[in-house]
């Protein structure tokens, strides 16, 4: 087993805690409690890939980044992965459905089962599930809270170059 590099950074809205290997970011989630080693853990990043993963959440919450480019090892089920994989592709600032997912996914009535991967994408925020709403525009179901899913949405829109961002 690799060894494992974990690093955390301050937002606005709680600590952001990183895990990677030296070749692929493979979690990644905001926490509410991460204790006195989050701040000793940022200090002394302990690869460059991490040390680039901070400073890239670190760009995002500051405006300055609306795309990550890190390499990215998210483990899961074959239907997940394929989900996880279309949520890289909603543009910063857009949103989509559950049900429009499902179908660009090849399997239209499978919303549930892409609120299933949503909920268990392990890169949230790099893998941007926060921007899948439901099918009125209601937010619904986030694994790090409903107030954090807004926050981001507002967050992307008040800082959006190009204007009407969708994707499905």
């Amino acid at each position: 087993m690799e060894e494992l590099h974990i690093g955390y950074c301050p937002t606005p809205i709680g600590f952001f805690c990183i895990e990677c290997t030296q070749h692929a970011v493979v979690r990644a989630s905001f926490v509410d409690n991460p204790g006195e080693e989050a701040f000793v853990l940022r200090q002394r990043a302990t690869s460059d890939l991490l040390k680039q993963a901070l400073e890239q959440v670190a760009q995002y919450f500051e405006g300055k980044r609306q795309v990550f480019e890190l390499p990215l090892a998210p483990q899961g089920p074959p239907f997940f992965s394929s989900v996880w994989n279309k949520l890289l592709h909603i543009p910063y600032g857009g949103t989509t459905s559950y049900g429009a997912l499902a179908a660009a996914v090849g399997n239209p009535k499978a919303s549930r089962a892409v609120g299933s991967a949503n909920h268990n994408n392990p890169i949230g925020l790099i893998i941007p599930c926060h921007r899948v709403i439901g099918a009125n525009g209601s937010l619904t179901g986030y694994a790090s809270g409903l107030e954090r899913k807004r926050w981001l949405l507002d967050w992307e829109k008040s800082h959006l170059l190009l204007k009407n961002a969708s994707l499905f």
